[in-house]
């Protein structure tokens, strides 16, 4: 109880700076309009009669929950859902499902937004991609005895023993939780380190092994392709934050050194910092192209992918795959998306959120690990040199996925069990 009234206190007396950060106004931000009331639980009421809501944060979750919706209505065609993001970009990626789902943001964790949102919505369970947990969603939840079930968690080890220094903290999340399905057995060891009980946990695998891009993706990435030059070296960035972007460009300045025709695709993980990342480029003295654009030539060097959704094509056009999140210290990003196209991966060494992943790409002579711009481009030269390991490596990624698939069948199945 002391844990949950301290939290309270913290969370109202910050209220104001947690809520500037969420809505102040930034170049290339995208707003939320007049729907931010929804972030404080006032959201319209549903079309649907006591939904399954589905909480995605922002586009990873949002990415990862895409296929298990459309594999849930396929079983269940009836079955109303209700999906919310905390994000603007995450709303965009939900709202792409048309009637599959319904569309709300979500409250933000004060216990009275909470309450209302759910008087409002009326859910009949509350299904969280990954490890997204609110101690007043979880509380406010278990009051109305509504079930709570984690999908596709995962747990670090830095995330377990920042738990472990305030297990109070996580005794008061975890007793209103009904069951967590985790995506590896190392996952499920540390939670039940925690003290979980075993009954609470599965292991259903990964859902974003379950990856699969149709033949679209693939037709629409072999004509950007041909646009940017079939026979050049391409490389792509994809999913970069600031300080990383400076590495990539300056590993990308070496690699022109060394093949004057190569290419890179420089896709910034946030739609806000599109603008900074093309005057960082330009003042760099590269010769840039935007996808908004849709104009390049064979002078073209960087080529900046500034739209939502449009990753997988752009993954597609490339050879070789360099994934962000990975040179600075965010834990990395999705290592599949590439890997699910046969493309060889490379990331950075900062890469505790997807350990396991990148521990079976590593095995299976899929990944690259870099620590600076210098060792990167040292790897794409080699690469392109080479392009049989190009091939090796990618076909090797794209059996690590295939592998590993059946997680979202497992889960599909188990929350139309519980639900």
């Amino acid at each position: 109880m002391i844990y949950r009234l301290l939290y309270n206190l913290l969370i109202h007396l910050f209220s104001p700076l947690l809520l500037a950060m969420l809505y102040w106004p930034k170049k290339g931000k995208p707003s939320f309009g007049k729907r931010w009331p929804e972030h404080l639980g006032w959201v319209a009421k549903t079309q649907q009669t006591h939904p399954v809501w589905l909480h995605a944060v922002s586009v990873g979750e949002m990415v990862a929950a895409t296929p298990l919706i459309k594999a849930l209505k396929v079983e269940r065609p009836d079955l109303p859902i209700l999906v919310t993001t905390t994000t603007r970009t995450g709303a965009d990626l939900a709202e792409k499902l048309g009637d599959l789902i319904e569309h709300r943001y979500a409250p933000l964790d004060f216990p009275w937004a909470v309450a209302l949102f759910l008087r409002r919505v009326r859910p009949r369970a509350l299904l969280i991609m990954e490890t997204e947990l609110w101690p007043n969603w979880l509380t406010v939840c278990g009051k109305r005895q509504l079930p709570v079930m984690v999908l596709n968690a995962r747990l670090s080890e830095r995330s377990a023993a920042r738990y472990r220094q305030f297990q109070g903290v996580f005794n008061l999340l975890s007793n209103n939780i009904r069951h967590i399905c985790c995506q590896h057995q190392d996952d499920a060891e540390r939670f039940a380190a925690l003290g979980l009980a075993a009954e609470k946990l599965s292991i259903t695998g990964s859902i974003k092994f379950d990856i699969e891009y149709d033949d679209e993706i693939i037709q629409q990435g072999q004509q950007l392709r041909k646009q940017l030059g079939a026979k050049r070296p391409v490389w792509i960035a994809a999913s970069t934050h600031e300080g990383e972007d400076e590495q990539v460009l300056a590993a990308h300045q070496q690699l022109l050194a060394q093949l004057p025709d190569a290419l890179l695709i420089l896709v910034p993980r946030h739609p806000q910092r599109f603008d900074q990342v093309v005057q960082l480029a330009t003042e760099q003295g590269f010769n840039i192209a935007r996808r908004t654009t849709g104009s390049t030539t064979t002078t073209t060097q960087v080529y900046v992918g500034d739209t939502m959704g449009e990753l997988p094509i752009m993954l597609a056009s490339a050879d070789v795959a360099f994934v962000g999140g990975s040179l600075i210290e965010r834990g990395g990003h999705n290592l599949l998306e590439p890997a699910a196209l046969a493309k060889p991966v490379i990331t950075g060494p900062s890469i505790f959120n997807f350990s396991d992943i990148s521990h079976s790409l590593n095995n299976s002579n899929a990944l690259l690990k870099v620590k600076s711009s210098n060792k990167l481009s040292e790897h794409l030269f080699h690469l392109f040199k080479n392009p049989h390991l190009i091939t090796y490596r990618g076909n090797n990624a794209k059996k690590v996925v295939h592998k590993n698939k059946g997680a979202l069948l497992k889960t599909v199945k188990f929350i139309i069990n519980k639900t």
